[in-house]
């Protein structure tokens, strides 16, 4: 069992950055990982994701704005968000899967981020 706690959500004027963490109380060496978002009333939906063996895909909404990145010394995935939009306004989430075992997957609790027009 892993258990993912993220952080830096908030509330930012168009334009501005955050940074999101998702901190995971296992490594994260044998796991394909992913930031995902969901905004009211809408279907979740893929922002970014790191596969094995360090594949990195972005939706093209976020393309050029947002960077994801891990770091295996302290087991965090983390996402830089820049030139943040109103539409990018969502309770975003990190999701892990063992490359290993598939049917191992684990959700983040969700971090809000919320951009003012």
């Amino acid at each position: 069992q892993v258990q993912l706690v993220e952080s830096g959500g908030g509330l930012v004027h168009s334009g501005g950055s955050l940074r999101l963490s998702c901190a995971a109380s296992a490594s994260i060496l044998i796991y394909n990982m992913a930031w995902y978002r969901q905004a009211p009333g809408k279907q979740r939906e893929l922002v970014a994701s790191i596969t094995h063996p360090g594949n990195i895909v972005y939706a093209d909404s976020v393309t050029g704005r947002f960077i994801i990145s891990s770091d295996r010394t302290t087991n965090t995935l983390s996402l830089q968000m820049t030139n943040l939009k109103p539409e990018d306004t969502a309770l975003y989430f990190c999701y892990f899967v063992s490359v290993i075992q598939t049917d191992r997957e684990y959700w983040g609790q969700g971090t809000q981020v919320t951009v003012s027009s």
